[in-house]
């Protein structure tokens, strides 16, 4: 799951700057699906507990409404990947799945080689769609696994067992070339043999694509006010250093914080978040960020499901909307562009902010000096410990 950047308020810092953009980056298309059987105890994503059936078919016209009222912002443009995430997208049917991607494809231009994800829990119900899922046009499958422990699976609240999560990767497998399998380390009372278990147990599944996350503690979740007790965090280095250590082994390429990757098999979509590019979020909580010639639009939709659909449906579905401050743009750039571990063409700072390099000139040498930076002209990416400390190496871009 990639988390989406914040809105940060315009003017906050400084003095507005007059923009032009030459070129518009790749635009993506998200689509939030905002239910689950029952929430994570860490989870603080836009989700909500099903209280009874979905409205399916009235949030699928809602989602169409959505979209059709967003199309004056991306007339002309491809959308080179489509992420529909949630909550769990999998409670929809295959049906449902199809329906709205023709919508989708009726309305915008989609390239015709575009990396469409789905997010699915590993449970019964929603591994017995994942044929329907691929043959609606879903070409690319992410699991919620996070582990194969049933006693970790149920300190984190999951509603899978162990044995669901290899039948559901055993299926993902079988339908889909490409998958993603979501684990976590640092859980509730796990050994660094255990962190190192899981990681095995999905190698032996062979799957394209691995992100691999430590638990934290986010505010506004039930973990937050009830905290378990997690491993000290000198344990969970030695996890963390010991999966990249063996996902290396393995040959998968670690090309952003958390996420590794067959040679080829990186994912686009949240490649082209990374990268700063463009995306139009649809569904109840999403966000969105549109590049114009001369700002920067940031838009979040109504949160809870029901005032979102009835938003969607008079064409109002967005809450908030606003352009970021000039003076913000690098901050927002940098706080993506290195997570990768490769970072990012000098060049492709002046594309996305439409500001020169310069700007953050005397930020990026004192990051080199201390060593958390290492730059080239045609290369900018976190050190070792850059990516180690790559709150406080952010934090210097916000001055």
């Amino acid at each position: 799951m990639t988390r989406i950047i914040p809105i940060v308020p315009a003017g906050t810092r400084r003095h507005a700057q007059a923009l032009e953009f030459r070129a518009q980056p790749p635009l993506s298309l998200y689509i939030h699906v905002p239910w689950c059987v029952r929430k994570c105890p860490y989870c603080d994503f836009n989700s909500h507990e099903l209280r009874a059936g979905i409205p399916e078919a009235q949030y699928v016209e809602a989602l169409i409404a959505d979209l059709e009222s967003s199309l004056p912002l991306v007339w002309g443009r491809r959308v080179v990947s489509i992420f529909i995430g949630g909550g769990t997208p999998s409670l929809l049917s295959g049906e449902a799945m199809e329906h709205l991607l023709q919508a989708v494809r009726t309305r915008l231009t989609v390239q015709p080689d575009a990396e469409i994800t789905l997010e699915a829990n590993p449970g019964t119900a929603e591994a017995a769609r994942f044929a329907a899922y691929r043959a609606a046009g879903i070409n690319r499958l992410s699991l919620g696994i996070q582990s194969f422990d049933d006693r970790h699976l149920r300190a984190l609240g999951r509603i899978h067992d162990a044995a669901e999560a290899r039948e559901a990767v055993r299926l993902a497998a079988l339908h889909f070339e490409r998958f993603n399998l979501d684990l976590m380390y640092g859980l509730p009372g796990q050994s660094l043999a255990e962190a190192l278990t899981d990681v095995e147990t999905a190698l032996s599944f062979t799957p394209r694509h691995l992100s691999c996350y430590q638990l934290t503690l986010e505010p506004n979740t039930r973990f937050a006010a009830h905290p378990p007790t997690l491993p000290e965090s000198d344990l969970c280095a030695d996890m963390q250093d010991a999966i990249e250590h063996r996902l290396a082994q393995a040959g998968y390429l670690h090309y952003e914080t958390s996420a590794f990757a067959r040679p080829g098999f990186q994912c686009q979509h949240n490649l082209n978040y990374w990268l700063f590019g463009d995306y139009l979020g649809i569904g109840a909580g999403a966000h969105g960020k549109l590049t114009m010639h001369d700002r920067v639009l940031r838009q979040m939709r109504w949160k809870q499901p029901e005032r979102y659909m009835q938003q969607a449906a008079v064409g109002t579905a967005v809450q908030d909307e606003q352009s970021v401050a000039g003076e913000d743009l690098p901050f927002e750039f940098m706080m993506n562009a290195l997570r990768l571990i490769d970072g990012f063409d000098p060049s492709l700072f002046t594309t996305r902010t439409a500001q020169p390099l310069f700007v953050v000139e005397a930020t990026l040498r004192r990051a080199e000096e201390d060593g958390l930076l290492e730059r080239s002209p045609t290369r900018i990416a976190p050190t070792d410990r850059g990516r180690r400390f790559l709150n406080e190496l952010l934090r210097r871009f916000l001055g």
